[in-house]
């Protein structure tokens, strides 16, 4: 039983993954911000807590939920086959299509300016944000399960905190974009394109939030242990 008082989001769906789609759902982040109570991000919104926890609690387990029983090494190595590689494929193509859209219907809804404006604002801060992982701290991550202790950048916490300033910068990101799009509407006179962007944004937010939950509140917590 979920209780509204005594859980953590980013606990929640550490327990249960796939409990991010109900809280992506209700704008409740749990990936930057998942050490509060349930009942505070619910009350910081103006969300009924006892609505999310009722359809928490008849959430169903997803079948690709095997990377919640991985060691460090080889969570990050799924978190690059999974979401870094979904990013890469993701972002130039939002992008694409977030300025195709904006040449269709730009002058009826001119906040498809601000919607593109802060893909490419996202896709800039994420790409090389990917690649510091990739060559930088998962590397070290796999050498500190190897028994490594000594690197060029001192503790792994230095770069696991900047990691971590970088994810709250795409949280803000995605935030300002589910708040320009009222919370990906689609207006009645969306074509296909237009909707089909706004499908798009949607599977981007849930990734990228599942993906920063995972590091955040799994990977670097482990790493961190595994240093000590």
């Amino acid at each position: 039983m979920i209780e509204v008082h005594g859980f953590f989001i980013g606990d929640i769906v550490a327990e249960k993954p796939e409990a991010a789609r109900v809280l992506d759902a209700y704008g409740l982040d749990y990936c930057c911000h998942g050490d509060r109570t349930l009942q505070d991000a619910c009350d910081d919104l103006g969300v009924d807590p006892s609505v999310v926890v009722e359809l928490l609690e008849k959430v169903t387990p997803d079948a690709d939920n095997a990377w919640t029983s991985l060691g460090p090494r080889e969570l990050a190595a799924h978190i690059v086959e999974v979401h870094h590689a979904f990013l890469k494929r993701e972002l130039p193509a939002v992008e694409a299509l977030a300025a195709k859209v904006l040449a269709a219907h730009g002058e009826r809804h001119p906040e498809l300016a601000e919607i593109h404006r802060l893909v490419t604002a996202l896709r800039a801060d994420l790409e090389p944000h990917l690649l510091k992982e990739e060559r930088v701290l998962f590397p070290a991550i796999s050498a500190l399960s190897d028994g490594q202790t000594e690197f060029p950048f001192g503790s792994i916490r230095n770069p696991i905190r900047m990691m971590m300033l970088e994810h709250e910068d795409a949280g803000e990101l995605l935030a300002q974009l589910r708040a320009v799009s009222a919370g990906y509407t689609v207006p009645d006179d969306a074509c296909a394109s237009y909707r089909l962007l706004f499908q798009r944004l949607v599977a981007l937010e849930l990734d990228t939030h599942v993906h920063i939950h995972k590091e955040n509140h799994v990977l670097f917590p482990a790493a961190q242990r595994l240093e000590r």
